[in-house]
């Protein structure tokens, strides 16, 4: 009886350790080995381990010009998303292309462009990012302010570089923001901060123009 009372006794003690082992053995899977504890996170390691080449999508410029990221290769290209409408983090990721724009003519780096992407179909016409642009002083020789030519292009082209748009309740949206670099073969190879001037001027001064 004492020996049933003893092992009953062990397998509710170990049973729990087992369970708790195995859930961080999946979570050690499922998040990189535990260095992506982060949907985010794990976004950016992906990127680093793997660069990849987003897919070609038409976009239509500020100025109604059309070309695609292709068309940039050649160039070191900094890509964000925005929306225009947008009060606040959008507002912050204008200020930080702004910095790295000053920089970049400061620098004579004509190997690279920045490039503002809209994601908001209704609202992000032409005009909305040529004012947008004008806030933030964009000089078209090297920031570009562009939306999708085609909205039903939209989807692919976010989940190309790992970007989730949902909508709020306000009329505006929730968004995962970032710098997305592309290297002068058109590979995404970096997520850095929204607002990580430093690390991107770091990483342009490591790929020194031509």
């Amino acid at each position: 009886m004492k020996r049933h009372q003893s092992r009953s006794f062990l397998l509710s003690v170990t049973a729990p350790i087992v369970v708790a082992i195995l859930g961080i053995m999946v979570l050690w899977i499922k998040t990189d080995g535990a260095r992506a504890l982060t949907t985010e996170t794990a976004r950016r390691l992906a990127i680093t381990r793997t660069p990849r080449v987003p897919v070609p999508v038409m976009l239509e410029a500020s100025d109604r010009n059309r070309f695609t990221l292709a068309n940039l290769n050649g160039h070191i290209v900094i890509v964000d998303f925005i929306y225009t409408n947008c009060p606040t983090l959008c507002v912050s990721l204008g200020a930080t292309f702004t910095l790295l724009q000053m920089k970049l003519v400061e620098a004579g780096r004509n190997d690279v462009r920045l490039v503002s992407i809209g994601f908001d179909t209704e609202r992000d016409t032409p005009h909305a990012l040529a004012a947008y642009g004008e806030r933030h002083h964009a000089d078209p020789r090297w920031w570009t302010l562009a939306r999708v030519a085609n909205p039903q292009d939209l989807p692919s082209l976010l989940s190309s570089f790992g970007i989730v748009v949902i909508a709020d309740s306000y009329g505006g949206f929730t968004h995962n923001a970032a710098l997305h670099v592309i290297d002068s073969q058109g590979r995404l190879v970096r997520i850095l901060d929204a607002d990580d001037v430093v690390s991107a001027i770091a990483f342009l001064s490591a790929k020194s123009a031509p």
